[in-house]
């Protein structure tokens, strides 16, 4: 009998990011072996977007995996405050919730991703039903907040969160982390008796829809960044970075939304670095494989902060699979990761550093090519999304044959 999953995630395509590209591939590969649904919000990530709506669901199908859009409040504005977020979090978990209560026959396991922590309320009630419960972490989502300055560590909020985040996980199944580093935060942080639910599932890439059909000696000297232009990511340096490159042709290009664009394209101006720096901003996610396909370099700068220890973002592995060499910056994993293979430079998160990097590439085209190479091999072997949403499979196996709910129904769609 067909396992019956629910995914609940507070991003999903067409919104943008990291998060909502794994989620999405993760349901679409499961559905080979799972009936899978996707509870999200209506769209509104990047804020400002997408038009706000007042259906309290929408529902849809997407390669074969439904998903319920159920409303939150959406904040239009960029960079929203910590009040307006709040709303857009709290009511998609309690709208999420009362979804899972309604439905509770319909499905064998949960699964919630976070961040936010607060996806983490369903995934209680769920448990509390009787439903194995998995929770997906892919960052420490406090510490982060504290580190990048968006909360004061004094803050009451901190500490209800981290009790939060504490009983979310303690009374959760199995937990899932995107690297190793992440897992051993998790028990030094919440308790290291969790260690034993933890099970590693990389961030990995569509390989069938990401892959390289040229190669980088006939491209021209353009380095490219998609993904999140938000306080995580070390992009000021690489924009600074272009005063230094002397190659007369070359351009940096950032695709996607977030958080910074309006402080990075002022830097951009004050520099009098517009024709060096440009902002593309959101694109059709069906499109990245094409823009990177015809790049040069690939940027993937992560500041270097000890929260990010953990972190490899999904935008490293769309370059390697198009054959595309990389630069990156940040410490602990994704630094492993640059020097244990061939595939590209890792370098210090300042402008002059990172000019050297971008240099040493663009004037090497050999070095290009065999760096490309080796990371389109390595994703193959190891990183590919259906491989990996296999794993994640294997986790839902196990719980639901020795999980609390013995029988199960069909979904219904059309069923709220």
């Amino acid at each position: 009998m067909t396992t019956n999953c629910v995914i609940v995630s507070q991003r999903y395509p067409p919104e943008k990011g990291g998060n909502a590209s794994r989620i999405h591939d993760t349901a679409v590969n499961l559905g080979d072996e799972f009936n899978v649904t996707v509870l999200a919000p209506s769209l509104c990530y990047p804020p400002g977007n997408f038009e706000r709506t007042w259906k309290r669901k929408q529902t849809e199908r997407d390669e074969g995996v439904i998903v319920h859009r159920l409303w939150t409040w959406q904040p239009q504005r960029e960079n929203p405050s910590l009040l307006c977020r709040l709303p857009y979090y709290v009511i998609f978990a309690l709208h999420a919730a009362l979804w899972l209560v309604v439905n509770f026959r319909q499905y064998d396991v949960v699964m919630t991703s976070t961040p936010p922590i607060t996806t983490g309320f369903p995934g209680l009630v769920a448990a509390a039903i009787g439903n194995p419960w998995v929770i997906d972490v892919r960052d420490l989502w406090i510490e982060n907040s504290i580190a990048l300055g968006y909360i004061p560590a004094d803050s009451p909020l901190v500490k209800a969160g981290r009790t939060f985040q504490r009983l979310a996980l303690h009374s959760a199944d199995r937990i899932t982390v995107t690297t190793e580093t992440l897992r051993d935060a998790v028990g030094d942080t919440y308790g290291s008796e969790l260690r034993d639910r933890v099970r590693v599932v990389p961030n990995g890439v569509d390989t069938d829809r990401f892959s390289s059909v040229s190669t980088p000696e006939n491209n021209d000297s353009r380095i490219v960044y998609t993904g999140n232009i938000g306080s995580a990511q070390a992009l000021e340096p690489c924009i600074r970075a272009m005063q230094h490159v002397s190659s007369d042709n070359a351009l940096l290009q950032l695709v996607g939304d977030g958080d910074e664009v309006s402080r990075l394209k002022s830097v951009t101006d004050r520099l009098g670095l517009e024709d060096r720096v440009e902002f593309v901003g959101l694109v059709d996610r069906e499109r990245i494989p094409e823009i990177l396909d015809s790049a040069t370099v690939g940027l993937a700068p992560i500041k270097d902060s000890p929260e990010l220890d953990y972190a490899i973002p999904t935008k490293l592995y769309e370059y390697m699979a198009c054959s595309l060499p990389v630069v990156v910056t940040g410490r602990g994993e994704i630094k492993r990761f640059a020097t244990d293979t061939d595939v590209g430079i890792h370098t210090e998160p300042d402008p002059e550093s990172i000019a050297v990097a971008i240099e040493t590439l663009l004037e090497n085209p050999e070095k290009r090519v065999a760096m490309g190479q080796d990371g389109h091999r390595v994703v193959s072997e190891e990183y590919d999304r259906q491989a990996i949403a296999g794993q994640l499979g294997e986790v839902f196996r196990t719980l639901t044959v020795s999980g609390r709910r013995e029988s199960c129904t069909t979904p219904d769609p059309d069923h709220d």
